[in-house]
């Protein structure tokens, strides 16, 4: 974390300091905004977390509910996730609360006596190291509240505004402000009025029933599995064993996903309802949940739950389902047109819970738009890149769906119907890739590069997310994982892997400094002469040597830019090798030396040689092409 180079700060550093529009943000909710958030789950609270970091953005997210979610449905965090808690800074706070999981347990019918079950095996959660982050469970309103506390912290002041309801929207042709929103208050004197706001873009973060994704048109397509299950939060008292840890339970009475939950006594249960008739099969929501716990019990015998306290309860059917678009623009309207309106999370894509991935793939959604947004509309980049949302959202989603339809049909069925005993356990490690939110790979488009250059870091693949690795820091000597210096602030990071020459000998990594501090077609000449120069592209170096070896003061300047209104040198973006942990042979890392040019979500752009300058110069050139703040 740095401060104080705006003055000293004597408070809580994680408080920033207001600009832009939180210099004197209104209350009451403008008539006019820059971007309008329609709810706050996840993946609406991480949008507008996000968009907090653009001073000169007025961004509101508003909400039907009168105040905070108190409990969530939700409650698995996938190392993915935790991975981009780290860039909003409250990681480390949100592991010590939650659970944490590291095994997962196989009950199944003992074969001595099939009207017991009996652990049949253990997988351990990561036995291949894809991420230095733990799989958590915490309660979904826990994440809401470290990203309010964020956006609150932010130097736009932003908060819910709760208490509106969507109504509906048009799209105009032309305006400042081509999206008119109709909001209904839902509490407070004004509760039942309607109230109009003009948005420059709306974002759709309203849940399996979205409002805004009927107002665009878009339609959802799928299935139901005609598979019921009833879910419950619970403390209760109990003899079964292995009560504190995951557990996938499969008996002749059905089966059940145990789920422990922060805290170190509430723990979830998905029990299996069984099948139910496509012709009444909303009857099945009616189970009470005296009956849910009794199908428990008849599934865990010969252990027992005596159940004290049900915290939440509810009843669901499996179901699979897509939109056939993100945004507002149709299919005919492609190229003639940029969206002004996008829909995220639940709103686009539904599935079972029992992977945890609804919450976790919905923030990558929230990351994805709201970065390009704040580009957009700061004047960093061309409408054209709001496009890229709905491309890139959209295959990953539909491989989740094909994901989770393959897990949640074996969840369901009766052991006797496995080829193999172990089917279940081989799957859950086999992909556990997939679940962590580690498969997702972007194809190339003006954000993500052709992967021409691959063999050059082969452990940073164009597309999927920056895997971070030890190094040292040169100025301090402090060990460190370089991907956990990368803030959620909306920047590109250019990771300089410097070829095996000391700095200031006229090594190629010396050369590309000297190109990205004074060449007119460096991303850096981009930046805006009144800001600080590492404002848009945090430029970093990393050194083959030890930190010992590398003298900080022959490290080019434009790897120690001065920021601040006193223009001090930042000493903190050059790093060494760590000798017990070789980022260079961790990561596949070419001895000549490579660049890695990672996107603000934490998704790797492109992989050029040290002396690529023209090809760095290309691929940023489109990026780059608006001078303005975005009009229509």
């Amino acid at each position: 974390m740095q401060f104080h180079h705006h003055g000293y700060v004597s408070g809580d550093p994680r408080v920033q300091p207001a600009a832009g529009v939180g210099l004197n943000r209104p209350e009451d909710l403008p008539g006019e905004v820059d971007v309008l958030i329609v709810g706050t789950g996840p993946a609406g609270m991480l949008a507008a977390a996000q968009l907090s970091r653009f001073p000169n953005i007025t961004t509101r997210i508003v909400e039907r509910r009168p105040g905070r979610l108190a409990i969530g449905q939700a409650d698995g965090i996938q190392a993915r996730s935790v991975e981009t808690f780290q860039a909003f800074g409250f990681a480390e706070r949100i592991i010590a609360e939650a659970y944490r999981i590291t095994e997962m347990a196989f009950w199944k019918p003992d074969p001595a006596n099939h009207a017991n079950i009996a652990r049949a095996a253990r997988a351990v959660d990561d036995e291949m190291g894809i991420s230095e982050f733990p799989h958590l469970i915490v309660n979904q309103a826990r994440v809401l509240d470290y990203f309010a506390e964020y956006m609150a912290n932010a130097p736009t002041r932003m908060k819910p505004d709760y208490g509106y309801d969507f109504v509906g929207l048009e799209v105009a042709r032309g305006g400042d402000y081509p999206v008119a929103v109709t909001l209904r208050h839902t509490a407070g004197p004004d509760e039942g009025k309607d109230r109009a706001v003009r948005a420059k873009y709306v974002v759709g973060a309203d849940g399996a029933r979205s409002k805004v994704r009927q107002a665009i048109g878009c339609t959802m397509a799928g299935d139901q599995a005609n598979h019921a299950w009833g879910v419950m939060d619970v403390l209760a008292v109990t003899d079964f064993p292995d009560i504190r840890t995951k557990c996938a339970i499969q008996a002749a009475e059905g089966s059940i996903l145990l789920i422990p939950r922060e805290g170190g006594h509430l723990f979830r249960m998905y029990v299996d309802l069984g099948e139910v008739d496509p012709a009444t099969h909303h009857e099945v929501r009616s189970t009470s949940i005296e009956q849910i716990i009794a199908k428990a019990n008849a599934i865990l015998h010969p252990y027992t739950l005596d159940v004290r306290n049900v915290a939440w309860h509810s009843v669901y059917e499996v179901g699979h389902r897509l939109t056939d678009r993100f945004d507002d623009v149709l299919p005919e309207e492609r190229g003639t047109r940029t969206p002004r309106v996008f829909i995220t999370g639940d709103a686009c894509h539904t599935h079972s819970a029992k992977a945890g991935q609804g919450m976790n793939v919905s923030m990558q959604d929230g990351f994805n738009i709201a970065w390009k947004l704040g580009h957009v509309l700061e004047g960093r980049s061309p409408e054209s890149l709001l496009s890229t949302y709905s491309e890139e959202r959209q295959v990953v989603a539909r491989n989740l769906i094909d994901f989770d339809k393959e897990w949640s049909t074996m969840m369901a069925k009766k052991p006797e119907e496995f080829d193999n005993p172990s089917d279940l356990e081989d799957f859950y490690v086999r992909t556990a890739e997939f679940p962590a939110g580690f498969m997702t790979q972007y194809t190339p488009s003006v954000v993500t590069g052709s992967a021409n250059h691959q063999e050059l870091a082969g452990g940073f693949p164009v597309g999927k997310r920056f895997k971070s690795a030890p190094v040292v820091r040169v100025g301090d000597t402090n060990p460190l994982h370089l991907g956990h210096h990368a803030t959620a602030d909306g920047r590109w990071r250019i990771y300089v892997f410097a070829d095996a020459a000391l700095p200031g000998t006229g090594s190629a990594a010396d050369k590309l400094a000297a190109w990205f501090a004074a060449s007119p077609q460096s991303p850096l000449a981009a930046t805006p002469p009144d800001a600080d120069p590492d404002a848009w592209f945090d430029l970093k170096v990393i050194y083959q040597q030890p930190h010992t070896a590398v003298d900080i003061g022959a490290v080019p300047a434009v790897f120690k830019p001065q920021v601040g209104p006193f223009r001090l040198t930042d000493y903190e973006k050059v790093y060494a090798t760590d000798p017990a942990a070789d980022i260079f042979e961790l990561r596949g890392i070419d001895r000549s030396g490579a660049v890695v040019v990672v996107r603000p979500d934490q998704y790797v752009a492109n992989v050029l040689p040290l002396g690529a300058v023209d090809e760095l110069a290309e691929f940023f050139a489109p990026l780059l092409a608006a001078g303005q703040r975005a009009e229509v």
